[in-house]
């Protein structure tokens, strides 16, 4: 199989899909990876790593979609490369589609198969979601803090206080991996931390495992208690596949202090806040009543290295597998991939999006 690594072009996303150790294996198998120059340079990575492993170095973008047989990326197809998708294509990229309609509608007239890392559910885990949440969970603790410094607009609270020095509340919506890690990350400086959960379970677990962190059950009028004296917000819900739950209304937020800061890591997926919109890493931050919205929606770009290690650590059998089988036998060996499957032969084949948008849903292979 022709396997194509194209260079990531959504505004400073340094991240790269394939690593030159997985190309190399890829390659030793039987396979051809074309690799578009530069394309791992942000990571880390030279054109050198992957001519070295044996990969096809390409200068043009298109040239790179043009003889794919199998498109691997990290965030989704921008509007300069629709046109570039053809029938026949499998595309293996996260694409959070259920806050997208039009990459949606684009994805079912181009005839592509388009499988995204974020629906393939396992046991219960998104292991190809996981440790991208993960980094943008910890992440949103750093540059929460750093928002809420006073010469960056906040309100001056340092989250870990000082001796004589109440330290600063922190709140987690959402108690998955991007919450637990934002939790740990909290905890370790020395915050006070609470994490809204509706999984009994699941607050049994972070209550056994975060052992200075609070669970509460998570509720319209818990969330409006904590408002009021809370510093950091974290946004951590998550619906696989879906649209992100707006649980944070404007109202709410009137009830912050003004300084406070919020982190929508769910804006993939649209945001958790009515506030919410898509930032980035060049320009991360806007205020609306008084609050730090930082929704920046591809976090794990800012720290590209690790994210593009963790990100083929997960990927790799996957893509392996695609290459090797071909997608229906694939399919058999792994039934998990039926769940990345969104866009198949110009049907809707995800679930969750075809609800968020009200258009038809048809199971692959149907």
């Amino acid at each position: 199989m022709v396997i194509a690594v194209p260079k990531e072009i959504k505004d400073q996303e340094h991240r790269v899909a394939l690593l030159p150790s997985a190309a190399y294996q890829l390659i030793k198998r039987g396979h051809q990876v074309i690799v578009e120059r530069g394309a791992g340079t942000g990571a880390g990575y030279p054109d050198a790593d992957y001519e070295h492993a044996g990969a096809t170095m390409l200068a043009d973008h298109a040239a790179v979609f043009e003889r794919a047989e199998m498109i691997v990326k990290v965030k989704e197809p921008l509007p300069s490369e629709y046109s570039l998708l053809r029938a026949g294509q499998i595309l293996f990229t996260y694409l959070h589609l259920a806050a997208n309609r039009t990459l949606t509608e684009v994805l079912l007239k181009s005839g592509v198969t388009a499988l995204a890392y974020e629906t393939i559910e396992v046991n219960r885990h998104l292991p190809l979601l996981e440790p991208m949440s993960e980094i943008a969970g910890r992440m949103s603790i750093l540059v929460g803090g750093f928002f809420l410094a006073k010469h960056c607009g906040g309100s001056g609270v340092l989250l870990g206080g000082v001796p004589g020095v109440l330290p600063g509340k922190v709140v987690v919506l959402g108690g998955g991996a991007s919450g637990i890690n934002a939790a740990r990350m909290a905890t370790g400086l020395g915050a006070d931390v609470t994490i809204l959960e509706v999984d009994l379970e699941r607050m049994r677990f972070l209550d056994i495992t975060l052992h200075t962190a609070h669970t509460l059950y998570s509720s319209e009028a818990h969330i409006m208690d904590m408002m009021p004296t809370v510093d950091l917000l974290i946004g951590a819900v998550l619906v696989p596949g879906a649209k992100a739950p707006k649980l944070i209304s404007r109202a709410m937020l009137r009830q912050m202090r003004p300084g406070s800061v919020l982190v929508d890591i769910a804006i993939d997926q649209g945001g958790c806040a009515e506030t919410s919109r898509p930032t980035t890493h060049h320009d991360p931050v806007f205020v609306e009543e008084g609050v730090t919205h930082y929704c920046v929606a591809n976090m794990p770009g800012a720290y590209a290295r690790t994210a593009t290690q963790a990100l083929t650590n997960v990927t790799y059998r996957y893509i392996e597998l695609l290459a090797d089988l071909g997608l229906t036998e694939a399919c058999q060996r792994q039934p998990a991939i039926l769940g990345g499957i969104n866009v198949m032969n110009g049907r809707l084949t995800c679930k969750a999006v075809a609800e968020a948008h009200g258009m038809e849903f048809t199971r692959p292979f149907a």
